[in-house]
């Protein structure tokens, strides 16, 4: 076999391998997405079930999550530039856009943290109603996600910083992107439904 013919054979496997790992990572997007509509479902059904506790009106401090779901938006645009950094070749720019995005997420997490200590310092945790269950269920289950995609993230930096840009390292650095994206979408989401409706309701 001449080198031509090795290396479009070399390069067929490659698209072949690339377009797998493609489906496999959408198909767990739709999934989570799957497990998000059930958790939204069961939010809304139990969301004014609040037996005699606080409600969503009493707890939810807005400008609060306003500060939060801003920290969050902005570390999407942050991850975007590293992405767009790291498909131009620009090692130094994706650490530090990565960087960023990693401690604007530690940022909102944090604050995630404090809210539920804040809640259930003042009786309102998971146990107390079937609406405070639920929303400790959607919104953990978010912010665990959100842990996931900081330890994933900090595994990407440290790779790029030891190998450099390799086409493997640069795959998953587009699809951590994604990942990130689509948490954001759904934060969009919980911001709307829970915090907006709650504060209104």
């Amino acid at each position: 076999m001449s080198e031509l013919a090795e290396t479009a054979v070399l390069h067929e496997e490659r698209r072949h391998s690339d377009d797998k790992t493609m489906f496999g990572f959408w198909t767990y997007i739709m999934t989570d997405c799957v497990l998000f509509a059930s958790l939204f479902a069961t939010y809304a059904v139990l969301h004014n079930n609040t037996f005699g506790g606080p409600s969503g009106r009493t707890l939810f401090s807005l400008p609060y999550v306003l500060v939060e779901t801003l920290a969050l938006l902005t570390s999407s645009f942050t991850c975007g530039l590293a992405v767009l950094a790291a498909q131009r070749g620009f090692k130094k720019q994706v650490l530090f856009w990565f960087a960023l995005t990693a401690l604007l997420g530690l940022v909102f997490l944090g604050m995630e943290l404090h809210e539920f200590h804040d809640f259930v310092a003042q009786g309102a945790s998971w146990r107390r109603s079937g609406f405070l269950s639920a929303f400790f269920t959607l919104v953990g289950t978010h912010g665990a996600h959100i842990t996931a995609g900081l330890i994933w993230m900090i595994t990407m930096m440290t790779q790029v910083a030891r190998r450099g840009l390799t086409r493997g390292t640069l795959r998953r650095l587009q699809l951590l992107g994604l990942f990130w994206h689509f948490l954001d979408i759904v934060w969009i989401f919980i911001f709307t439904i829970v915090y907006l409706q709650g504060v209104s309701l």
